[in-house]
Formats: structure tokens, sequence, C-alpha cells
């Protein structure tokens, strides 16, 4: 394994589908029907130009650049804090969109609190802001067992989303891009996912209506469904299953960042998210090239990746990673 390009491949894969969905987010499906995203445009609802990505992006390299240095919550809070604060990883030096549950927690984490307890608890509180910057996390976790795994998944998603929903939907996205890591088969690595993750969760004791909520991905072949059963809304459940959904019934990565961008709705972070896993799977040098040229900040993320790869090679020098 080329680990160094899997990052690369993850970064840009993100960064890509998020800037593609910026231009339109909000937009309603019947909307993206009669006038369908096919490139990389700019402008639209946030005003940016092509190639701009969001929040998403911004806090998914704060988290990435945190995990250069030896993993700590407080680091990477403080990189939230500096992000909304003083621009940190922006786009263009400015923050232009930010859920509020993301900004509630931030601003706890400005006031002191303990990381792993500013994000919001109830059910409430179930938006995607955790699952739309976790990636990162996948390559610091290779050479983790499940248990510290799914600890460490929590403590991360709860920074801003702490209800056991979110942190589920966080496990189970970072558990699938593991399985397509290591097989770059995603069909084996959604059935396989479908025997390890209710296995693991019931040595929990969660609360089984929350488990519940996952059978279309846990329980069925989600893939069969036709695109009026599947919601692209901010609501974590529903970024997850459109991500995943998006992925397994494509075949490239242009393929599934413009199926997802063009359901609608939270279209930067829909297109993050299965950005994210199609990078993994098809690799960053099958992404469109006018797509790569046109994202800012080009070069900033593949210094982040290559800071990123060397930090985790240093620190598991028998993992087996080039």
């Amino acid at each position: 394994m080329n680990l160094e390009k899997k990052i690369q491949s993850v970064f840009f894969g993100l960064a890509i589908g998020d800037a593609l969905g910026v231009p339109v987010e909000f937009k309603d499906r019947s909307y993206l029907e009669r006038h369908p995203v096919s490139d990389m445009i700019g402008y639209g609802t946030h005003n940016q130009a092509p190639g701009t990505f969001s929040d998403d992006g911004s806090l998914t390299f704060c988290l990435a650049e945190a995990l250069t240095h030896d993993f700590s919550l407080e680091l990477t809070a403080r990189n939230f804090v500096d992000w909304y604060d003083y621009s940190y990883w922006t786009a263009r030096g400015f923050v232009f969109d930010i859920g509020n549950a993301t900004l509630d927690a931030i601003e706890r984490l400005r006031d002191g609190e303990r990381p792993d307890l500013a994000g919001g608890m109830s059910p409430s509180s179930n938006g995607n802001g955790s699952l739309m910057r976790i990636a990162p996390l996948l390559f610091y976790l290779l050479d983790k067992p499940i248990e510290e795994r799914y600890r460490i998944t929590k403590e991360v998603s709860s920074m801003t989303h702490a209800h056991i929903r979110s942190v589920i939907a966080c496990f189970y996205y970072l558990e699938f891009a593991r399985e397509l890591l290591f097989t770059n088969d995603k069909f084996k690595a959604y059935t396989h996912i479908q025997h390890l993750i209710p296995s693991y969760l019931e040595t929990l004791s969660i609360n089984p209506e929350e488990t519940t909520l996952f059978d279309r991905l846990l329980k069925a072949d989600i893939f069969v469904l036709p695109s009026e059963e599947i919601k692209s809304s901010g609501y974590v459940l529903h970024t997850l299953e459109a991500s995943i959904w998006c992925l397994l019934t494509t075949e490239t990565y242009e393929d599934a960042v413009l199926k997802a961008v063009n359901l609608g709705d939270d279209t930067d972070t829909t297109g993050a998210v299965c950005g994210a896993l199609a990078g993994l799977i098809y690799g960053w040098e099958n992404i469109p090239e006018h797509w790569m040229n046109q994202l800012t900040r080009a070069n900033d993320i593949k210094e982040l990746a290559e800071k990123l790869s060397a930090k985790i090679q240093a620190d598991n020098p028998g993992l087996g990673i080039e």
C-alpha cells in the first residue's frame, strides 16, 4: 500500500466533492433534475469561485493537521477554534458556512470545555457535522484494535456531535473505509461490515432503537433502492446512506460525486462524504484533472497528505505500508 497516495486520494476526493456541491447547497432535487451539476462551477449559493471547499474540507484538514502531531483532542479543538476565529485552513481566507451544532460546540471549546464533552448530546443534535470531517481518522486508526477504533472515533465525533447516532454513523463510515483501504472491493466491504458492525455494537449495550435506525445499511442492500427512497438532508443518517448509495451505484469517481451532489439539499456534505470514499477506491489519478487544477489550496492539501503519511509511517514501522 502506498499510504501517501491513499491519503491524497481521500483528501482530494473529499475536497473536490465538497467544492462541487458548494454552489448548489440547499437546492432541492427537483431543481437539480432540471439543472444538474455536470462540472465544477462557482458562485451560486455562497458566491464562491469554482474549486472552493467549505467547512467540510476545512474541518477535515484541521483534524488531519492535528494528526500530524501526537494525537490530541486538545490540539484538534484548538484547530477547530482557530478555523472559526482566524480562518485557519479555510479555502480563501474566511469562513462562509457552518452548521449550528458545530458552531455551538466550537464556542464551548473556546470557553474551555473538555473536547469530548463539547458536542451536543440530544437526539436533535444529529446533523452531519462530525461525519463530514472524520475521514482522516481512518489512517490514524490503521494499527488499532476495534475497541480502540470505536473509542477514539467516539471521542472525535463527540467534539461537535456526541449523540450515539452520530457516533455510530462515524464508526460505520470509518470501518467501511477501512475495508475499502485493504480490499478495494466496495461490495465485499459492504457485506463484511454488515457482520462486523452489529456484532461489535452488541457488546456495548447500546439502545437497540438506535442501532435499528441503521438497518438499511446493516441488514439490507441499500444499493437496490430507487433514488426516491434516498434522502440527502443534513441529518447524519441521510448523509451516510446517500453517500454509500452513490458509491455503490456508480463505477467512477466522477459519477459518484456528481450523483451525490445532484441529490440536492446538503450537496457539499454529501459530495464530500461520498467523495472521500470514491477517492479511496478509484485513486486521485482518476479524479478529473481539470477539477484537481481548479481546487483551491491543492498544493497545501498535497503537503498535508505528505506530512500525515510521514507521521503514520514513523509511528508504525511494522505496518507494511510505504
